[in-house]
């Protein structure tokens, strides 16, 4: 379920907000260049500099836990016997999410005492400082052996991501990120990339959460984006996509309804090699809460909120 409160941070509970949202300006659009969702709530996030820690260490504390989590997806892909059930339409876990969650949550908790860990199919403790983990983002894609799948950690303090690290085990590839410290994949530094809208190929995901009452705002949006950049792709796993963003692979991800660790650590690597995250309606801090994300080059991005606006998208 959502957060029922916005003036009550899940990372912070007796710290409101602050009263005004941090919004993007952008001009009007134009076709130029069955089981209920338990949620954190991560109202409340912002883009100030987070408190003096010793991030490197932490970061080391994720990237064990995410290759944790990685070696067991590995060990179960290509299984034709799998203990599976539907969470709803389109969203499943398998035994290979709740293993790979409990081997990162470990080393988490070993790793680093006493900080909270909030995990997405067994949840978690709460506090200003914890980790966002999806151990098995793309369950539908490893249920079907497409080897497209990641596990996410993710450190974020006051609603702000802190520390990132997104493993992809069936790939071979590891992305991570620290705040203020950029973002790497398997050692490189990366940067966004400089492609124009008119040239960006956008990667997306189907709002199959909630699909009856998002789908309707989200084909208008899916059609001007396709019909103004080169290209979009839809690879099932919203950590990878940003990661490749980040990367300079993908030119831009938009997205709805995500869950906080489906994006914490892979957008924080999209800001740390230069991009842009918010949400549907610009704004720098709800996207970690709603799940309605935006991410990408400036100029891609700006494109992208353009395409929204024109396409009439509210809030319902």
């Amino acid at each position: 379920m959502s957060s029922t409160n916005a003036a009550a941070s899940w990372w912070s509970p007796t710290r409101a907000p602050a009263a005004s949202c941090s919004r993007r300006r952008r001009p009007s659009c134009s076709n130029s260049s069955a089981r209920q969702e338990v949620r954190p709530d991560v109202s409340g996030h912002a883009t100030s500099a987070p408190a003096e820690r010793d991030l490197d260490a932490l970061l080391e504390v994720a990237r064990r836990a995410a290759a944790a989590g990685g070696e067991v997806v590995r060990g179960a892909f290509g299984r034709a016997a799998r203990d599976v059930s539907a969470k709803g339409p389109g969203d499943y876990v398998s035994a290979a999410d709740m293993t790979s969650e409990h081997a990162a949550r470990q080393v988490l908790e070993e790793g680093a005492p006493g900080v909270p860990v909030f995990g997405e199919e067994e949840g978690g403790s709460r506090g200003r400082l914890g980790w966002l983990v999806d151990p098995l983002d793309g369950t539908a894609n490893f249920l079907h052996d497409f080897p497209v799948v990641g596990v996410s950690v993710g450190l974020v303090e006051d609603g702000i991501p802190i520390v990132g690290v997104v493993d992809a085990p069936l790939l071979g590839q590891t992305w991570w990120a620290t705040a203020g410290g950029g973002a790497f994949h398997d050692g490189r530094a990366v940067r966004i990339s400089d492609r124009s809208p008119a040239t960006a190929i956008c990667a997306t995901g189907f709002p199959f959460r909630g699909k009856a009452e998002r789908f309707d705002q989200y084909l208008p949006v899916f059609e001007r984006v396709f019909r103004s950049v080169e290209d979009l792709r839809r690879a099932g796993a919203a950590c990878l996509d940003l990661a490749w963003t980040a990367s300079g692979i993908f030119d831009g991800f938009f997205e709805l309804k995500l869950g906080p660790w489906d994006v914490a650590a892979g957008a924080l690597m999209v800001r740390e090699a230069g991009g842009v995250v918010t949400d549907w309606k610009g704004d720098e801090r709800a996207w970690l809460d709603s799940g309605d994300i935006v991410a990408g080059p400036p100029q891609v991005h700006e494109h992208l909120l353009r395409c929204i606006e024109a396409s009439t998208w509210g809030a319902p």
